[in-house]
């Protein structure tokens, strides 16, 4: 069994944005005791707290914007890809925070649109029929890119040279509820995905966070490293972060075990 190489207890303590105590994350999911807080895998019960969560954290988004019916369909398609992975954190049997990545974005892609897709259209189409400003929005915006994205030659190209090697898992969201806040919930589910990324034999984590007002200091205070910046097709600023997982750059590789 691997085990990622992440910021020890000592190290976050040490750190100088304070958050609350770190949350050491078990591998069977369970969470020691620590306030009563544990980590377990998303169920299907827990989306109308994941939806309500994503479109109190990020009401800008593009997907927040089709609605809610459409964010709970694009969220229950995490709950059954292999290469995805959804945990929720609760207290006291309550949701207070929720993770969402892919280990294997490819992979996963396919799962959606095969598994999903179709769902997912309709709901789309159904949100910018009842928003039509969203519409033209969607087709000045996006509407290329999202083809360009579906269609098979273009998914399958080849890496540019010089691109680093291994596939790179991505953490999509990570939300902890406003009142949980300052316990170590976000860490600890940040933790227990780079853990799950680590056993899939990904060479890094990557994610992207706004550039004005976003988390840049706490991953960056949890060990993350900068890579650089990019812009949304709405024109905000994106930082991309990621967390080798592979030796490189001072980090410990996966242990063995």
């Amino acid at each position: 069994m691997r085990s990622a190489a992440y910021p020890s207890p000592a190290r976050l303590a040490a750190a100088q944005i304070p958050a609350g105590p770190p949350i050491p994350v078990m591998r069977d999911g369970r969470l020691p005791e620590h306030g009563g807080v544990r980590i377990r895998l998303m169920e299907p019960d827990d989306l109308p707290f994941v939806v309500a969560e994503h479109l109190g954290h990020f009401p800008e988004g593009f997907f927040a914007r089709l609605g809610p019916r459409f964010l709970a369909a694009y969220n229950r398609a995490y709950l059954t890809s292999p290469d995805a992975r959804a945990y929720t954190a609760e207290t006291g049997g309550q949701p207070v925070g929720f993770l969402v990545g892919v280990t294997d974005p490819a992979a996963h892609r396919r799962h959606v649109l095969r598994d999903h897709g179709r769902g997912l259209l309709l709901r789309a189409l159904g949100s910018l029929c009842v928003r039509p400003r969203l519409a033209v929005h969607f087709i000045r915006t996006r509407l290329a890119r999202y083809c360009r994205k579906l269609i098979p030659h273009r998914a399958a190209r080849q890496a540019p040279a010089g691109a680093p090697s291994g596939v790179t898992a991505v953490l999509a969201h990570v939300v902890v509820a406003e009142h949980a806040r300052s316990r170590g919930i976000g860490a600890a589910l940040i933790a227990r995905f780079v853990e799950d990324a680590a056993d899939a034999d990904c060479a890094r984590v990557t994610l992207v966070t706004v550039a004005e007002g976003g988390a840049g200091p706490y991953y960056e205070w949890l060990g993350w490293l900068r890579q650089g910046e990019t812009r949304t097709p709405d024109g905000r600023r994106l930082l991309t972060y990621d967390f080798p997982l592979n030796g490189l750059n001072g980090i410990p590789a996966p242990r063995q075990s």
